[in-house]
């Protein structure tokens, strides 16, 4: 079994590796390992958002499954930038508290904090309402474990890339010696 590429250790692949799934199985020159790794990682990252919204990605409220997450590396923390401060704001009962919003208010901008207000009557007939309001139950945390699985998988995924082993080529019939 022979083979071209590298199976030596790559600190610049596991690195790629971990800031996008499949960058560094593409740094390698494993284009088709790259691809099925991305398809596969941001596969699970995608339905975990689709059921469960940017609230799936919290480091606020939910650190321990941050961590986990945070393993898919780039799109983790660029949804989770998007939440906290695009979807969250002050409670006006107690300004220590950023929180997501509850029925019946709105985010608005004040002296650049954001805050939740009171919908008034208006508003309310207008259809306006929260921005976000946090996934409820089960569903929630199958979004989050589902991120959490795309982080694993994609440590898994750094390892391969930070210590690539050969890829077996495909034999002959004459060279396995069937002929």
């Amino acid at each position: 079994m022979s083979s071209s590429q590298s199976t030596d250790f790559n600190p610049l692949a596991g690195l790629a590796a971990l800031v996008f799934p499949g960058a560094g199985h593409l740094l390698l020159g494993r284009p088709k390992r790259a691809a099925l790794v991305c398809t596969g990682v941001m596969g699970l990252f995608l339905f975990g958002l689709l059921i469960g919204g940017v609230d799936a990605i919290d480091q606020r409220n939910d650190k321990i499954w941050f961590y986990g997450q945070a393993l898919v590396g780039v799109p983790t923390l660029a949804v989770n930038y998007i939440h906290q401060n695009h979807f969250k704001a002050t409670d006006p009962a107690n300004p220590n508290l950023i929180r997501s919003g509850l029925p019946g208010e709105h985010r608005v901008v004040q002296n650049g904090q954001a805050v939740w207000l009171p919908l008034t009557d208006e508003q309310i007939a207008d259809g306006m309402g929260p921005p976000n309001v946090p996934g409820l139950g089960r569903i929630n945390e199958i979004a989050m474990l589902s991120i959490v699985l795309a982080g694993m998988l994609n440590l898994i995924v750094f390892l391969d890339a930070l210590m690539p082993t050969p890829e077996r080529s495909v034999r002959t019939p004459k060279e396995r010696g069937d002929a």
